[in-house]
């Protein structure tokens, strides 16, 4: 894969202006935020997009990575066909924007234009629900490849989309994410049973998602972009548990951690940004030391690297056989481990196709995927292809 910063503007839908993270809408008063997880705190008509009747910008409650109460924001989309009851369900879960604030998708004026395959989708009849990940859009540091942090969010979109007015969203869900949301995919279907067992799984669908992410961190240290979705992850978990990043950056770069943490790689101009703050990881170096064999550094890559998905629960991946920044030999191993568990895989390997590739040239497929298993047809199975 290329090696320049402006690979990065490809990694999610590029070009959007964003609104303010202050916006009114994303602030609550901490009374707002006592209630069950799930549970809907305001929502706001939006205009829909084609296929949908109706669509919401919607604040609703989780839980923080200390128990606490939080709000996390997104969107939902109701479609204008379909039964009146027991509509399936699709959280679309978002690839990496940022870590700051004002990343969130759902501040994007496009935010619909985001979710690969929505019109497909909504037209099948199915209600998507799009977090934005805590910290995103409301307040608070956002943990970045968190793995219970997302899944919850994913679960709780699922729980507040039923909530809305006309959604007749039934049980049946399907979490799809594409890298960062892919990561945020698999997460959920693992906590779905223990967190949400009123909800039933039909599948999780992941594009391109990180999994082993200690091999992952040192494969993507040799590009830029690699390089600055590693300082990503550093800077929030420095914030969340209270590391110095100077353990595990070099000293004389470690301030630059701060000005990419303040920028999104949404529109050009933020990816041309991006550039500029990390040219000196370019002249300087970047890590001091190897983060995936040190404490606490190594303790946080393994805790949140996805882990083996329910058996019996089909699960659809799509990987880009030329990507560099998720290797298609970590995705395959993934998929072994899986196949070693009973756990059936549709395993789709696009034939050069980078990490930015992934969703265009996948979407029909796992659409299909999604389709089949609210049909109830039976899964496919590629682990006896290996």
């Amino acid at each position: 894969m290329r090696s320049s910063i402006f690979v990065l503007a490809a990694i999610i839908a590029v070009a959007a202006s964003p609104a303010f993270a202050d916006d009114a809408f994303y602030q609550t008063q901490p009374a707002e935020l006592h209630g069950h997880p799930g549970t809907l705190i305001r929502a706001e008509p939006m205009t829909p997009p084609p296929h949908a009747a109706s669509a919401y910008r919607i604040l609703y409650r989780s839980i923080g990575l200390k128990g606490e109460p939080i709000a996390v924001s997104g969107v939902v989309a109701i479609p204008a066909s379909g039964g009146a009851a027991n509509r399936p369900l699709v959280v679309w879960a978002h690839p990496t924007s940022g870590v700051a604030r004002h990343c969130a998708p759902s501040l994007m004026s496009d935010v619909f234009d985001r979710v690969h395959g929505l019109g497909d989708l909504l037209s099948h009849g199915y209600v998507v629900a799009a977090p934005d990940y805590p910290g995103l859009g409301t307040g608070g540091i956002h943990p970045y490849l968190i793995g219970v942090s997302e899944g919850r969010a994913v679960l709780d979109a699922a729980r507040a989309a039923r909530a809305l007015p006309n959604a007749a969203a039934g049980e049946r869900f399907i979490p799809w994410g594409y890298s960062q949301g892919g990561h945020a995919a698999l997460w959920a279907g693992n906590l779905a049973k223990s967190y949400a067992p009123e909800l039933k799984l039909a599948g999780i669908a992941a594009q391109a998602p990180p999994t082993e992410l200690g091999t992952i961190i040192r494969a993507d240290l040799s590009g830029r972009p690699g390089k600055v979705l590693s300082a990503y992850a550093l800077w929030s978990w420095s914030q969340l548990y209270n590391i110095p990043a100077g353990t595990a950056v070099e000293e004389r770069v470690s301030l630059v951690l701060n000005p990419i943490a303040r920028e999104c790689a949404e529109t050009f101009q933020e990816v041309l940004s991006l550039g500029v703050d990390e040219a000196p990881f370019e002249r300087e170096g970047f890590l001091a030391t190897d983060v995936t064999v040190i404490q606490p550094w190594r303790g946080l890559i393994e805790g949140n690297t996805p882990g083996v998905t329910p058996p019996g629960v089909p699960v659809f991946i799509a990987q880009g056989g030329s990507d560099t920044i998720v290797q298609p030999l970590v995705t395959s191993l993934y998929r072994d481990e899986l196949c070693a568990h009973k756990v059936p895989v549709r395993f789709l390997v696009e034939s050069g196709a980078e990490h930015t590739d992934v969703p265009e040239r996948s979407y029909n497929a796992a659409v299909q995927w999604i389709e089949a298993r609210f049909a109830g047809e039976p899964a496919p199975d590629d682990c006896g292809s290996r």
